[in-house]
């Protein structure tokens, strides 16, 4: 095995740490791009991605590498790092990213979009880049919003309820089959014990939250705190009061939605709709 490096200097942040030893072992081997991608079954152009930092490919990549390399576990670990690293997301969200990955519990309010915890690869990929993002960078906020639904698939997840305006739902992808993914995968995550997934009809009209996605953290230290998003402003808010008045606010949508088990009937219609792809 290599001989471990200090980590110091920029090889301090999880993401290019991994970048770092990627280009290290990589070095140390002889091999060329090509040469990697060809001993391991995979286009040469993912691993001048992954040693670029554009991507950091997936955990069979990361496991694959360690193999050959002869570094168990290594590489994955830095992989494991460097996903959950909030560094990765922009600098206005990094906080509330330290604050989700610590709480013990999160309810969730959507009014347009899923949750990020309930996105699939190819919905963050559309959103996002309806948003703005291309590119490297488009690449790398996908990778970050997919690695933070691992949190609820980890060994202590924490509990998580979501109320989802009918709109969301009434806002199919472009492309049917990917949308078809993105509706199985939430009704898969409607039957995990630690998830409840609610759908607001269109019916009871206007509320306190009509046009305000809202998430609630309670964290280990018993502290409640919010973090509103609107089309063009998100704000994480601490103090006692105005994160009372949004908890009421959320008590009377939830009053006013479809019960877990209708709810899931209401997200299996859904993809009864979805039209078929012709076959070929």
């Amino acid at each position: 095995m290599p001989p471990r490096r200090a980590v110091t200097g920029r090889s301090q942040e999880p993401r290019q740490r991994f970048v770092e030893e990627l280009r290290l072992l990589r070095a140390q081997k002889g091999d060329s791009l090509r040469q990697l991608g060809e001993v391991l079954g995979w286009d040469w152009s993912l691993f001048g991605k992954m040693e670029a930092g554009q991507t950091l490919g997936g955990p069979e990549v990361a496991q694959a590498l360690d193999q050959y390399y002869g570094t168990p576990g290594l590489l994955l670990t830095l992989w494991e790092l460097a996903l959950a690293d909030p560094s990765q997301f922009r600098e206005q969200y990094r906080r509330y990213m330290v604050l989700e990955s610590e709480a013990v519990s999160l309810w969730h309010y959507a009014v347009g979009v899923l949750p990020g915890l309930l996105q699939t690869w190819g919905y963050a990929h559309e959103v996002l880049a309806a948003g703005g993002l291309k590119g490297a960078e488009l690449d790398r906020q996908v990778e970050a919003r997919i690695g933070r639904g691992k949190l609820l698939a980890s060994d202590d997840p924490p509990q998580f309820r979501t109320i989802l305006s009918e709109a969301v739902l009434r806002r199919p992808m472009l492309a049917p089959q990917s949308w078809r993914e993105q509706l199985e995968h939430l009704s898969q995550a409607a039957g995990q014990p630690n998830m409840t997934i609610q759908v607001l009809s269109h019916g009871p009209g206007l509320h306190a939250l009509a046009s305000t996605d809202v998430m609630f953290l309670r964290l280990p230290d018993g502290r409640t705190v919010a973090y509103t998003e609107s089309a063009l402003h998100g704000e994480l808010v601490e103090e006692t009061g105005p994160v009372e008045r949004l908890q009421r606010a959320y008590d009377v949508v939830r009053d006013f939605a479809l019960s877990p088990a209708e709810s899931r009937k209401f997200i299996g219609q859904m993809l009864e709709e979805v039209p078929c792809e012709p076959s070929t």
